[in-house]
């Protein structure tokens, strides 16, 4: 039988050079424990600030000590931090030793000024710790930026998100955040979430309360990368997903219609076949880049088989209303009003006439919406919305092969929250308020120009999100940041609640009049000046 488990971590016994050593320029750096060691991807786990080539360097453990091979010259007069985070465990249970890390300098004098700070996501994640963000500071002199190549200093934040630098040089830095998924010290901008303070880091003393926030904000190039025939089609693809999109031409929705499908526009047309007509496109992607051109597209006649008609439904349980919708692949034509009705009881339908359906844009006529308000004497539980097969027909003549059900359920009033408040603790408007499932699926949303307050009457209850999002630019939608053009992402604040495990979750009970508080978040900025007492607090904590 073994013995008890491990649970220390291993002792450091001796660095070479010691820390806080002054005038030394190693090339090996050494440290020795009183255990055997072993690495866990110390390229990656060991931060060292100012940056260094960590390609060149070898990292290697042999029994107690570990060897660091710097292979490459170090700054002059330069304070050089090596944080060894969790690169360093001992070789049977993996304890890693707290806070260890390596101060020399390469001149007379140790930098030791400080920045401390925070960063969170603007939109909170599933995973409730913080994991692989990276706070970076660039010298004002220094022509990269987190997207081009890594920062002066870096360090890496808590699972709370908190970050601490130590033992920095006086001067001025730009600040960035980012998460670094991919281990290369900079943000990917089309897939890494990335945040940044556009005020310039004046360090000439400690500065604490820093607050940056993360947002995906993709600023590569807005551009068509395609505009060619596809069958008797046309499509023409987008470098990126846009955020609008408008199309102009004179036959728009009578004999030319599109679709969007994420970067693909496709353009269909019974008129212009085996003939060019120009259209013009105008787009929008997320961060503001825009595109105004107008092409030739031409439609040729080809034996290429149609894409088949494809729709999905979805609904919501009804109070007063029922609303349910029907989604097409592409845009549709023509209805077939004898074979689309609402069922109840056991033989009793509902015929569905014109006046009962709105497209949700009618441009793009890809989402049918299906509305109908029984009248109070019905006193019907439960409906069913039925659309036979070949009731559905699309730009390309097909139809839905099969018959397509949608079921409604009443919502019993005892189940109602019924006038529940929300105040949006700011004075800046307008706010798009939203209520969302746990699942992050918008149930109702209002748009606030004149007033920070609502009141929202007969909700199901049950356990939501709240969340408000400032539209600083009026454009009805959240925009993340650009850095080229100088813009912070939109805010978003959140109601939170008592329950520490989950603290975005809402529980709604019925019969409930409340008033809900949504406060803001702390605006993006440098923070403050530390005072002396701080200060020594922050250096009790760490010595700990």
């Amino acid at each position: 039988m073994g013995g008890p488990k491990d649970e220390e971590p291993p002792i450091l016994l001796s660095m070479n050079p010691e820390n806080e050593s002054r005038n030394v320029s190693p090339s090996i750096i050494e440290l020795v424990f009183n255990e055997f060691i072993a690495l866990d991807n110390p390229n990656k786990n060991i931060l060292i600030t100012p940056r260094i080539d960590k390609d060149e360097m070898e990292v290697i453990a042999n029994k107690r000590t570990v060897t660091i091979k710097l292979n490459q010259d170090l700054e002059e007069n330069t304070t050089y931090v090596f944080n060894f985070q969790k690169s360093i465990q001992d070789i049977t249970e993996k304890n890693t030793p707290e806070n260890l890390k390596l101060v020399f300098s390469t001149g007379p004098d140790i930098d030791s000024l400080r920045f401390s700070g925070n960063v969170r996501y603007i939109f909170p994640q599933k995973e409730r710790n913080i994991k692989d963000v990276l706070v970076g500071l660039y010298e004002v002199g220094d022509t990269t930026n987190v997207l081009t190549a890594p920062p002066y200093y870096t360090i890496q934040t808590d699972s709370a998100g908190n970050f601490r630098f130590s033992n920095l040089k006086g001067g001025k830095y730009f600040t960035y955040a980012w998460f670094d998924g991919n281990n290369t010290l900079k943000a990917e901008d089309k897939t890494e979430p990335y945040g940044f303070i556009l005020d310039t880091l004046v360090l000439d003393k400690d500065i604490s309360g820093a607050q940056l926030y993360l947002s995906l904000a993709d600023l590569s190039e807005l551009k068509i990368n395609r505009a060619s025939s596809t069958g008797s089609n046309f499509d023409v693809v987008l470098s990126k997903n846009p955020a609008e999109l408008t199309v102009e031409h004179p036959d728009l929705n009578q004999e030319l219609y599109y679709r969007l499908n994420e970067k693909n526009i496709r353009f269909y047309s019974k008129k212009h076949v085996n003939d060019s007509t120009a259209i013009r496109l105008t787009v929008k992607d997320s961060v503001g880049f825009s595109i105004d051109t107008t092409f030739y597209a031409k439609f040729v006649e080809s034996d290429r088989a149609k894409e088949k008609l494809e729709v999905t439904t979805s609904n919501k349980p009804f109070i007063r209303r029922i609303h349910g919708e029907f989604n097409f692949n592409k845009p549709l034509l023509h209805v077939k009003f004898d074979s689309l009705y609402l069922a109840y009881d056991s033989a009793s339908v509902i015929p569905i006439d014109q006046s009962m359906l709105t497209f949700q844009d009618s441009l793009t006529r890809r989402k049918l919406i299906v509305s109908y308000t029984p009248v109070d004497t019905m006193q019907i539980e439960s409906f069913r919305l039925i659309a036979k097969d070949s009731t559905f027909f699309d730009i390309d003549g097909m139809t839905n092969d099969k018959e397509l059900t949608i079921n409604f359920r009443k919502v019993k009033a005892d189940v109602l929250a019924d006038g529940f408040t929300i105040t949006v603790k700011t004075e800046e408007l307008p706010i798009i308020l939203q209520i969302l499932s746990t699942r992050g699926e918008v149930i109702h949303e209002r748009y606030l120009e004149e007033t920070n307050k609502t009141t929202f009457t007969e909700i199901e209850a049950g356990t939501y999100q709240i969340r408000a999002i400032i539209d600083r630019n009026k454009n009805r939608r959240w925009d993340t940041s650009n850095y080229l053009e100088r813009r912070q992402a939109e805010p978003v604040y959140y109601m939170k609640s008592t329950d520490p495990e989950k603290p975005l979750d809402i529980l709604i009970k019925a019969g409930w009049e409340l008033d809900l508080p949504i406060e803001p978040i702390k605006e993006v900025g440098l923070g403050k000046e530390t005072k002396t007492e701080e200060k020594e607090e922050e250096t009790s904590e760490e010595g700990q």
